[in-house]
Formats: C-alpha cells, sequence, structure tokens
C-alpha cells in the first residue's frame, strides 16, 4: 500500500480511537456481522487462507480471481476485504466509489514486499522492449509499473497470450516465474521474489509423510520451490487445488500451500483425509501470519466503523487497474 495511504487511513483510525476500542465478549460476532452486512449493503471477501469462522461469515470465499471478479461485480455500497492489504487495494481499484475495508492494516503479504517498485523500476529499465507481467500479489504501485497482471489461476494463459517473440518479465514470485518457464517454455526475465509461507516446507518430512501415506497424493501450489513441485501429483492455484481434490478418485491428500485451505477442503469433501505438508520450521506450522491477522473481532469492528479504510490516489487507481482489465478480459476469453 502506498505510505501516504496508510498514513491517512492511521490518522482516521487515531481519531475515532479505533485502535483502543474491545469488542463484548458477550457479543454473538456472527448475528452482528449478519446485521451490519444488511445495515451497511456490504459484502465480505474472504480468502482462502484466512481463518475458518471467518469464511464461513463470508459471502464469497476465494483465489485471488475469483477475489477480483466479485469486488468487479458488486453491488454493494462496502466492501469488507478478509486476506491482505493487495487485496483490498485491488478492489478498490476496481470499485473506487465504494468503501473498501481491511480488517486490520497490518495484514500485509512477505511476497508483495519482496519487490519494492522503486527497485524494480530500476530494474525494468534494463529491459525496455520487454513486457510486465506481475503476479497480482504485489502492491499497488508495482501494478502501476505492469503492462498485464495475472493469478495462478491463469498465469499459464496469460504468459501465452503474448506474442512469442516479445520479451516478458516476470515479478514478483521466482518460483512461479520458474513454474511458467517450464509450462509454457518462454524464457522468463524473472524478479528475485517469494512468499515465505510456500518456501519453507520440508523436502524430507513431505518424503516421510509419503512413505507413511503411500495411497496419498502430494498436491501443491506453484509458488512453492521447484523441488516440491517436481515431485507433486498436480500443481494448481489455491482453487485449482480445492477443484483437484474433489474430482479426484484419491481419499488422502497431502496439500502443500497455506493451511487455510484445507477448511474448504474438508467441507467440500467430507469423507476425504487432508494433511497439512509440514514446514522445515520449529512450530511445524505452514500458516500465514499476515492473513491470520485478521479475527472476527477486527471484522466486526471494522464493518461497524468503517474503519481502516484504503484509500488509493486516482492515477494509482487508473494506471493500477489498467494491467488487472488486461487480465481480467484475457481470463473472460479463456473462460476461466
Amino acid at each position: 500500500m502506498p505510505i501516504a495511504s496508510i498514513a491517512k487511513a492511521k490518522e482516521e483510525l487515531n481519531k475515532k480511537g479505533y485502535l483502543d476500542l474491545e469488542v463484548d465478549p458477550t457479543l454473538d460476532l456472527v448475528e452482528e456481522i449478519e446485521k451490519l452486512k444488511k445495515e451497511k449493503n456490504a459484502i465480505i471477501l474472504a480468502h482462502y487462507y484466512v481463518d475458518a469462522d471467518i469464511q464461513d461469515v463470508a459471502d464469497y470465499v476465494g483465489d485471488s480471481l475469483g477475489l477480483s471478479q466479485m469486488a468487479e461485480s458488486t453491488d454493494a455500497d462496502m466492501i469488507v476485504f478478509a486476506g491482505v492489504h493487495f487485496m483490498a487495494e485491488t478492489a478498490k481499484m476496481l470499485s473506487p466509489t465504494k468503501t473498501v475495508v481491511l480488517p486490520d492494516l497490518k495484514a500485509g503479504c512477505s511476497l508483495a514486499d519482496s519487490c519494492p517498485a522503486p527497485l524494480f523500476k530500476k530494474f525494468k529499465e534494463k529491459y525496455p522492449d520487454h513486457k510486465v507481467v506481475s503476479y497480482i500479489n504485489c502492491t499497488a504501485d508495482l501494478k502501476m509499473l505492469t503492462d498485464i497482471c495475472c493469478t495462478s489461476t491463469n498465469a499459464v494463459h496469460i504468459i501465452e497470450s503474448i506474442p512469442k517473440d516479445t520479451g516478458i518479465i516476470f515479478a514478483p514470485d521466482k518460483n512461479l516465474g520458474a513454474w511458467l518457464k517450464k509450462k509454457t517454455g518462454r524464457d522468463l526475465v524473472l524478479w528475485n521474489g517469494a512468499c515465505m509461507v510456500h518456501e519453507i516446507f520440508s523436502n524430507e518430512k513431505i518424503t516421510k509423510l509419503q512413505v507413511r501415506h503411500p495411497e496419498a497424493k502430494l498436491i501443491a501450489h506453484p509458488e512453492c520451490e521447484a523441488h516440491i513441485l517436481d515431485k507433486a501429483d498436480f500443481v494448481g492455484s489455491t482453487s485449482g487445488l480445492l477443484r483437484f481434490t474433489q474430482e479426484s478418485d484419491a481419499d488422502t491428500f497431502i496439500v502443500a500451500t497455506e493451511a487455510g485451505i484445507l477448511h474448504q477442503m474438508e467441507l467440500k469433501s467430507p469423507d476425504k483425509t487432508f494433511i497439512p505438508a509440514p514446514p522445515n520450521n520449529t512450530c511445524a506450522c505452514n500458516d500465514c501470519p499476515h492473513m491470520k491477522r485478521n479475527t472476527m473481532e477486527k471484522l466486526y469492528l471494522s464493518m461497524k466503523h468503517e474503519l481502516p479504510e484504503i484509500h488509493l490516489e486516482p492515477d494509482v487507481i487508473e494506471k493500477g487497474r489498467a494491467c488487472i482489465d488486461k487480465m481480467l478480459d484475457i481470463s473472460a476469453k479463456a473462460g476461466l
């Protein structure tokens, strides 16, 4: 999020005493949130990686592409984005006249942070004839330097839509970029960024799990490192992984992505077993700390006070949404 936007939002929060507010523990938060939806004509969009209780109260749960499409199509007056700040920025770009709030302004993204726009601008200048394709998991400032956005769902289609004689810079995820090079055969110039959650999976621990569960299918998000993707039975976006578990004849899956998706997998396929792929850390957790900053209490407060609100300058909206519009147009033509 642009520094000016963060400062403005924090100023509003401090003025209204929002940071000091506490939630009455006797409140039925689900009931109160449902009331606020009706009172404020609000819609809650939640990413697959937020906590299960937020997913259950959301009007739409999805991955980056689905959330972008829903943000554009909604006729709500307020969009409450249970996710991270680049997602809320995308919603604001697509619905500039609507109020867009994020339950926790500090819900950032390690991948987005790995590609500061000023540094990328200098990197881009080395390849003046190249098109820039940026993974949607990036800041609004980086989107302003991007020709076409993509998600893990449509990335292959986006790359293949660009003429083969045109050079491509791909940012910010080097792992997704490397996977795209293999899938499309294109010689992409990669920015050296990555997601902290998808880079901590332990190859050794996953191998031990596979030995203990020889019937299990290993499924992985393309943000994972190559040695995980190479041994996976299926590689796909978050929604792609969910769909695969529903359609597959297998009944046990080792899931190499953020563990929040397991809630939807269990809801869609209650008779199947889902094992989170173990990371190479001491806490044995593969949760995104930024996504987990979203809580029911913060969701309730953000709806009640319509804060923290996402603000973007008009030129950021205009330049930033151009690459998103191109992505959505290509996705629509591909039937995604």
